[in-house]
């Protein structure tokens, strides 16, 4: 027959062996305080992490962790274009891309991107897009909010525009995301948004705003990105899955 206690106080418990069981298979322990260990499992045995005793982890499971799952980074370096041909598939139903510290080699220009369907080549697939962006002079000579039907685009197939008129100097650029929802749905036409923070060659902030959607039902695989002229000088492009 079992004994229960009602108060069990004491400095250290230590297993008599290599494991240190509480309770049944299923039972809900409450600890009030603290416990001290460096493999945490749970009741299948299933392994959440490890610590080495000075707070660093290892074998941390997948249900941990951000749900941006970094897949690819390319660094630009007088580029003409920097394109993503594989990971873009069925895995996540949302891709972001982060530019950062996009430098053109020629002024005043765009940085762009365009895609491929599955099996086609050219990215010049058909887009419908909208543009505008706020814009601040560096000087407070000018303010404003433009939406400008140029860079748009009404079934369309030309790269679409995600800054404006870029600057070349060293303060200049742009950095900024671009969301892609559901790229190898064969059902759907595929969504987009961008948004940029541009440091145009007026000495002007931009704050680029753009949206639309690839109007395929085919999958889309690949992704391209490059200058409306000239070439992508530096700048780093990640791609990040959306768990």
């Amino acid at each position: 027959m079992g004994h229960s206690v009602t108060t069990l106080k004491v400095n250290t418990i230590e297993p008599a062996g290599s494991t240190l069981t509480l309770g049944a298979s299923g039972d809900s322990i409450v600890i009030a305080d603290d416990v001290k260990s460096n493999t945490y499992k749970d009741a299948g045995g299933n392994t959440l992490f490890v610590s080495n005793g000075s707070g660093v982890l290892s074998s941390v499971n997948s249900g941990f962790g951000d749900a941006l799952k970094l897949l690819s980074t390319q660094t630009a370096s007088s580029s003409a274009s920097i394109s993503f041909t594989s990971g873009l598939d069925s895995t996540y139903k949302e891709y972001i891309f982060k530019f950062i510290n996009i430098h053109t080699a020629t002024d005043t220009t765009q940085f762009q991107f365009q895609c491929n369907a599955s099996g086609q080549s050219g990215y010049n697939e058909t887009v419908t897009s909208t543009w505008f962006r706020p814009y601040h002079q560096e000087g407070g000579g000018s303010a404003g909010l433009e939406y400008e039907a140029n860079m748009d685009q009404a079934q369309g197939t030309g790269f679409i525009s995600l800054s404006n008129q870029q600057g070349t100097d060293n303060d200049q650029g742009s950095s900024g995301e671009l969301h892609i929802f559901n790229p190898s749905s064969t059902t759907f036409v595929k969504h987009f948004y961008s948004r940029m923070s541009n440091a145009a060659a007026d000495n002007s902030s931009r704050d680029v705003f753009v949206a639309g959607y690839i109007n395929v039902t085919a999958a889309i695989t690949q992704i391209q990105f490059k200058a409306a002229s000239g070439n992508i000088d530096a700048g780093k492009i990640k791609m990040y899955g959306v768990a």
